[in-house]
């Protein structure tokens, strides 16, 4: 397959590799498959970096991986001969690992960014053994692979062995939501399996595609969250009677800050409309003439603004890993260079600070909750926003699972960066745990979103025991809701209330209710 013109009767590439991959495309080509193609020129790239290779080998050229063994083994010489085993051995001897096997979409999105970073020509992989790669995505044969094993150093070795393993044969792999053994999996779709020449075992295992794809979707998700974010502030903003104020164009111009910015105007725009913002304090039974208002609600734009800055970092560090090639030695032209770049030093410290600013959502948020439910604090709402308090415990519980989610996902918030443990006989005496760092911002996300789901329930209850009313953003937000949560008139079992708001969030109706 090529970016060159397909033949009659052939099916035209809806994706193009070797060249450039945004986000979009990349989260677009890990939920449903594509038919691939090469971008225009990396045919010729490969092949030329392939027939390099090749070249090294009949010169006896000192090649690490190629005519050397691994690691701390590469002063150990490899015969012309025992190349093929040698690849073979790498992938089945670096496959291993433990721990629930990656979704199919994070195996899929892997397995599509290495088919792409090899694409770009600097590998040595024949184009025979990359398009049995392509064509293994194109029949959605998926490797099973475990979560846990690679410390993001020499790229994520353990996990990349797994997803190679399919390409010879061995392993498990999943193929229509069943899991079988590879060779099974192979004859299923009709492809066989390959066997591999100089370098191409490595050139698959040495990368950062599995940590990539794991922070990709993390990324996803931080992105709908920060907008979630807004959208749930603005909504409690509204059952606190709060100020607009402090979301005044003039202050967040002059803090200069591009998300703070982002973040108010949001806001702005949210809370438009409104009778309850700005409402005369005679007009709120209970409303206190302090000035300004608590933090949650004031803040929300510097907090949340720099969440968005964060997020926009660590999109920018992605976009450039997904054209990235990562393995190691590489050609360029006559020169074969051994390097680093299979090193997840960039991811780990852009997952780490996704994960802060993820968690920070979360974190604010469950500080509204508590305003809202606190009788001295929640502006003449009942306790615990309970109508008929005492008799009933209203929203007392949500607050306290809020502040253990909250409390869970500090814990996460540990800098998986920050840790280094030498492996490979101290040659690797530096390590990334980047692969650490990208799984647990997708779990610090996951709490995020219960804490914003709580924030919503809570704050649709409140806004509805007002006389007055909300803006129009917020009242498409409570009916948004009202679908998975009815107003509570009174104590009754919750049942499966939080998941399904949080689904609202997950699919994005929260914010395309609200406008944003």
């Amino acid at each position: 397959m090529s970016g060159k013109k397909p033949k009659a009767g052939a099916r035209r590439p809806d994706l193009l590799l070797g060249g450039h991959l945004d986000v979009e495309q990349a989260l677009a080509a890990a939920r449903t498959t594509h038919t691939l193609g090469l971008e225009p020129g990396a045919d010729d790239r490969i092949r030329k970096s392939a027939e390099r290779i090749y070249a090294a080998v009949k010169a006896r050229e000192w090649v690490y991986g190629v005519t050397t063994g691994f690691g701390s083994n590469a002063v150990n010489p490899i015969d012309e001969a025992d190349a093929p085993a040698l690849q073979r051995n790498l992938l089945v001897s670096h496959a291993f690992g433990e721990g629930p096997p990656l979704p199919d979409e994070v195996v899929r999105l892997a397995l599509l960014l290495r088919i792409h970073a090899l694409a770009q020509g600097f590998s040595g992989i024949r184009p025979q053994t990359l398009g049995a790669l392509m064509r293994l995505y194109e029949a959605d044969v998926l490797a099973v692979v475990p979560t846990r094993g690679s410390v993001g150093a020499s790229g994520d070795l353990a996990p990349l062995s797994y997803l190679a393993l399919p390409l010879i044969g061995e392993g498990e792999a999943r193929v229509g939501g069943r899991t079988m053994s590879a060779r099974a999996a192979l004859r299923k779709v009709g492809l066989q399996a390959q066997e591999l020449s100089f370098k191409e075992g490595l050139a698959l295992v040495n990368g950062m595609q599995v940590t990539l794809a794991i922070a990709l979707f993390a990324l996803e998700q931080a992105e709908r969250l920060v907008r979630t974010a807004d959208v749930a502030a603005a909504l409690t903003c509204e059952a606190l009677a709060g100020r607009s104020s402090a979301f005044d164009a003039r202050i967040h111009k002059a803090r200069r800050q591009a998300g703070q910015q982002e973040s108010a105007k949001r806001l702005r725009g949210l809370l438009a409309g409104s009778q309850l913002v700005d409402a005369p304090v005679e007009s709120i039974p209970g409303k206190r003439k302090a000035p300004q208002d608590a933090y949650g609600i004031r803040c929300a734009p510097q907090v949340h603004g720099a969440s968005i800055d964060g997020i926009g970092f660590a999109r920018g560090v992605f976009e450039r890993e997904i054209d990235a090639v990562t393995d190691n030695p590489l050609v360029f032209g006559k020169d074969i260079l051994s390097g680093g770049n299979f090193h997840g030093q960039p991811l780990a410290l852009a997952s780490d600070h996704l994960k802060l600013c993820i968690h920070e959502l979360g974190s604010i948020s469950e500080r509204r909750v508590a305003t809202l439910i606190d009788p001295h604090m929640n502006e003449g709402l009942p306790p615990y926003l309970a109508p008929a308090a005492g008799l009933h415990s209203g929203f007392m519980i949500p607050q306290y699972a809020a502040a253990a989610l909250t409390s869970e996902s500090k814990g996460l918030c540990f800098p998986a960066s920050a840790d280094s443990v030498p492996t490979g006989a101290n040659i690797e005496d530096h390590v990334s745990m980047a692969p650490i760092a990208a799984r647990r911002a997708r779990e610090v996300g996951d709490l995020v979103e219960s804490i914003l789901a709580i924030e919503l329930m809570c704050a649709a209850q409140a806004t509805q025991l007002r006389a007055l009313a909300p803006g129009p953003a917020s009242t498409r937000v409570i009916e948004a809701v009202r679908t998975a949560l009815p107003f509570r008139a009174q104590d009754r079992p919750w049942k499966d209330s939080l998941p399904r708001v949080k689904a609202l969030i997950r699919d994005g109706t929260i914010v395309r209710a609200a406008g944003v």
